[in-house]
């Protein structure tokens, strides 16, 4: 029941958070689909529950509508990694696969910023030439910061001041 609850909010924040329409994605045919899917894991078996959730909770931290679209991507990627191995001859296993692929494609700004992610945690930061060219932008990178900052506390001081509360 867990996983199915999951997977239908996480397909549901996807699709509210980037204003498709509903008749797009038949949420209820969806949730037939899930339900098919649990059985064919078998999700509820006792150990679904050991840890809490993989996918919601992380959700929560990503309070941007720029930011969501990085996480979420991941995660429609990681739900298509996860339905490559499943038999792909079952139509609830297509229907949900088809609706993350056409999800996936309407994300793929948000797939580029994960890719620069990672590639940014694959840099090796002891390589010399990697430290020299780190430092000849750092300035540039600090000047970026204090703009985004500085942003961020404009706009605060114009919703204080709009703001009657």
């Amino acid at each position: 029941m867990a996983f199915q609850t999951y997977s239908l909010f996480v397909l549901s924040v996807i699709m509210i958070s980037f204003g498709h329409v509903e008749s797009r994605l038949n949420l209820l045919q969806l949730q037939n689909d899930i339900d098919k899917l649990k059985a064919d894991f078998n999700s509820s078996h006792s150990d679904v529950a050991d840890g809490g959730p993989i996918f919601t909770e992380r959700l929560s931290s990503w309070t941007e509508r720029n930011e969501k679209r990085i996480i979420l991507s991941q995660i429609i990627s990681m739900y298509l990694k996860m339905l490559e191995n499943t038999d792909r001859s079952k139509s609830h296993v297509r229907n949900i696969a088809e609706e993350l692929h056409t999800l996936k494609e309407s994300l793929s700004d948000g797939s580029k910023k994960m890719e620069d992610l990672k590639d940014l945690t694959k840099l090796q930061m002891s390589d010399l030439k990697i430290q020299r060219k780190a430092v000849n932008e750092l300035f540039s990178v600090l000047q970026k910061l204090g703009d985004t900052s500085s942003s961020h506390k404009r706009k605060r001081r114009q919703f204080q001041r709009l703001c009657k509360c």
